[in-house]
This record gives structure tokens, sequence and C-alpha cells, in this order.
């Protein structure tokens, strides 16, 4: 089996639900990062991309109809190169990833863009059929994030519970308090805001230039989601299902925009383009767990991903681990051994206050992971994160 490597990786900033980036469709959005590599390495032959891969959730809008193959017809890419789009839910990113790596460890491709995109602020309201003739009963559902369309079956045997209810179930099964969700959230958000500050989130991200009626355009190049806040005020915020709960909107992630896009490349290409190979891609694996714990899916992905390489969390330099919720987070983190403050996972701050825009997220841990191994002393690094309707994904990379 072939080496695969990571030679680039960049994104936009994250946007806040209606914020700077909702002026910005998601086909275009996807575009930005795809066009920012090209203009990076201007010495590959981009004829030479033999696929484009991106993870949306959504694909009920604008990323209807297959976004990668738009998104980089858009971004200026031959119309001879293809683009496919996955959906694993909020880790289709990482996923876009995953098969990127495989296809060219299998030696069916050499050169691949592969990335991940959402934008929560533009995704549109769907109208179902009838099922009867003349029948006036629809149905309208948002399908911003969760259930929608539920199948009877399903949910008589699994339950479709909301992704907050599912956190909820975490924080009881696992006996998660208030207090040390609130303080995990603050702490997502005092590294993120610590990372905004001295630069270290910047060397990741591409400006967004969004044009307006009247004078300059704007150019959005900071995640909006950040809040500066503190543990009296988090602790103040009511459960957002009813009293007595322990998820809020200061300790769940937000619902956001935003893209990724990153160069996969094998040995060949790395040679035949001048790349310069930044991260190896050592492995993914992705698990199930039950729907109504769906949180809990990153101990199983990276419990199997860990033997399967003969590694161990002990090894790890960097834990990229996706905030959906603290309960979810802190109940992974413990159920793996790690200690509530390890301070390897999510050095810059996590998706509570960086945002979790479904489909890039996967592929922003992976970015924000490359880029810290690039900046510091550490080797290697996990990239997880839970799925909805219970799945775990899992990924593991090493520096060069």
């Amino acid at each position: 089996m072939r080496e695969v490597f990571i030679c680039d990786a960049v994104r936009t900033p994250v946007g806040r639900y209606g914020g700077s980036l909702s002026a910005v469709r998601t086909d275009d959005l996807a575009a930005i990062p795809i066009r920012a590599l090209m203009e990076r390495n201007p010495d590959i032959d981009w004829l030479g991309v033999d696929d484009v891969v991106l993870g949306c959730a959504n694909q009920a809008g604008e990323d209807n109809r297959n976004v990668a193959r738009m998104a980089l017809l858009l971004a200026g890419l031959s119309e001879t190169i293809p683009g496919v789009t996955v959906n694993r839910l909020c880790g289709s990113g990482m996923d876009a990833i995953g098969t990127a790596a495989r296809t060219i460890r299998a030696g069916e491709a050499d050169l691949i863009i592969a990335g991940g995109v959402e934008s929560m602020s533009r995704s549109p309201f769907v109208m179902g059929k009838s099922d009867k003739a003349f029948s006036r009963s629809v149905q309208m559902y948002d399908t911003t994030i969760g259930w929608r369309f539920v199948n009877k079956a399903l949910d008589k045997k699994y339950g479709t519970e909301a992704m907050i209810e599912t956190a909820e179930n975490i924080a009881v099964d696992f006996k998660i308090n208030r207090e040390d969700q609130d303080a995990f959230a603050h702490w997502s958000q005092a590294k993120a805001h610590n990372a905004q500050a001295n630069g270290s989130l910047a060397r990741e991200i591409v400006p967004v230039s969004i044009p307006q009626r009247k004078g300059n355009p704007l150019l959005v190049d900071t995640d909006e989601h950040p809040r500066k806040t503190s543990l009296e005020k988090l602790s103040s915020l009511k459960p957002i299902l009813h009293e007595g709960a322990t998820v809020t909107a200061g300790n769940a992630s937000g619902v956001n925009d935003g893209a990724a896009a990153l160069i996969i490349a094998s040995a060949e290409a790395v040679k035949k383009h001048g790349l310069r190979p930044l991260v190896r891609v050592l492995g993914m694996a992705a698990a199930g767990v039950l729907p109504r714990i769906m949180g809990m899916g990153p101990v199983p992905a990276t419990q199997a991903l860990m033997k399967r390489l003969g590694m161990n969390l002990d090894q790890m330099d960097v834990i990229e681990l996706n905030e959906a919720f603290a309960a979810q987070a802190l109940g992974c983190m413990r159920e793996l051994g790690l200690a509530d403050d390890d301070p390897r996972i999510n050095p810059l701050g996590g998706a509570i206050a960086l945002g979790h825009p479904l489909g890039m997220s996967g592929a922003r841990l992976v970015t924000t992971a490359m880029h810290q191994l690039q900046a510091g002393g550490q080797k290697t690094a996990l990239c997880t994160m839970c799925i909805g309707v219970g799945q775990g994904i899992s990924m593991v990379i090493e520096k060069i």
C-alpha cells in the first residue's frame, strides 16, 4: 500500500448563523478554499487532479446538485476533472479526506482535492409531497439540522431524538454534571480567544471577500462564533430542553457556515508537482453506536483505529475532538481515559467556541491539526468526531 500525504490545507473563517458568510451561496463557499489552494500552489499541473471529494451533510439547497462538482468548476478547475460529494453527516469532511487517502493508497489516483462545506444559514425549508390523491395535507421541514421525513419503523426501534436530547442522554447515562460542562465550554472559549489573539488560527484561514451594495467589499478573515465569556455567565444560562436539564446554548456547538479544502497526494504526485508533504495520513476508521447516544461514537472509532495502527492515545501529541456538546466531549474523553483538562485536546479551541458547520467540521479538524503539527514540535495528531444517527469517525495524521 502506498503512502498518502497532505501537502496543503486551508479553510474559510467559520461564520455565525445568519452572519457574514450567510450571503455566500454554498457552492460558491466551497469554491473559495479550492481556489485558494490553486493560488497557493502555482507549480501544480491542475489538469493532473484525479478527483475532488467534498463532504456535505445537508444537500437540500444550493448544495443539492453534487456540490463538489459545482465548486471545482466555480473555482476554475478544468471541466475534465470529476467531483463527488459524500455524506456521513457531521463526519462528512473527514470522510472525504479518508476516501481520498484510501483511493490514493490503493493506487487508483495520485492527486485529489478533499474537504467539506456547509452553509447552515442557507439551508432551505423543504415540503413533502402528499401521500394521497387530492390531499391538502402537506408537511414542511427545516433542513438546518436534525431529523426530517422520519421513518416510523426506525423511530419505534431506535428513536429519533434531537441532537440536544442525545447530549442530555449522555449527561444522564455517564453522570456528567452541569458544572463540568460549563467549565469545559469556558475552557474552549478561552483557548479560541488566545488562538485568535496570537494568530494561531489565522495561519489556516483564507479570507472571504463579500461584495457590498456600496463601498468596498467586506473582508471576513476571522471566525465569528467565539465569544469571550465567564463561568458566571455560562452558569446563568437556562437549559434548552427543560428545568433540570444541563445542555445550554453556552455548552453546545453552534450552527454555522464554512468550507475547507486539502491537497491529498501520493509520493509520485509529490515528486511530479514539486509538492512539499506536510503530514502523512496513517489511517481512518468509523464505528456505530446507539443513535440515542450518538455523541459517544468517537470512542469505538478511536479504539478501532488505534488497534488497527498498533498505536495508543499516549502517542498522540494533539487531539482534535469535535465538541458537538460539552457533555458529549466529556463523555468520550472519560471513556477513552483522558482527563477533563488534558492539554492535548483542542489546543486552539473546539466547536463550542469555533462553531460546527456540519460538512466542513471534519476537514476543519484535520486542517487545524496539520497546522499545529507544522508550527510546533508535535509529531502525531488524532482527529475524531461524533456523527448523527449514531456513528463516530477518527483519523490519525503524522508530521513528515
